[in-house]
């Protein structure tokens, strides 16, 4: 009994070759954006939803308008935030909120596996010297 032959021709994507060196320095400059307390109290204060600067301001309770802003144009530059105008004042919310939602979480988690380590590192920690 013959068999037939079926020659199949796989199709090839070809994807350009990624910049290992690039993709790295840029999840870096994401992490920087995070590495700021008073901007991941802002993501958390706008998970909740939009919020005007001076609202941001009285949640925070100390830092001065101007830092609040400051931040606020970071997370937008790294386009994280968005604002939209409300009358004269500006209305942000996050424009990656789940993403960022699951980014947060799973540091979270690493932060429950890895205790205090993180912030007792000599280089990083609360203690290091900037």
């Amino acid at each position: 009994m013959e068999r037939a032959v079926t020659r199949t021709t796989k199709t090839r994507t070809t994807e350009p070759p990624v910049d290992e060196a690039a993709a790295l320095s840029t999840a870096a400059c994401l992490f920087r954006s995070l590495g700021d307390p008073m901007r991941l109290a802002i993501i958390r204060h706008l998970m909740l939803g939009p919020h005007r600067v001076v609202d941001l301001t009285r949640h925070l309770d100390g830092p001065a308008q101007s830092s609040v802003s400051a931040a606020l144009a970071c997370l937008r530059d790294c386009g994280l935030a968005e604002s939209q105008p409300q009358g004269r004042a500006s209305l942000w919310s996050l424009r990656t909120q789940p993403e960022l939602l699951e980014l947060l979480a799973s540091a979270e988690k690493l932060l429950a596996a890895t205790g205090d380590q993180v912030a007792l590192c000599a280089v990083y920690g609360t203690g290091a010297s900037s």
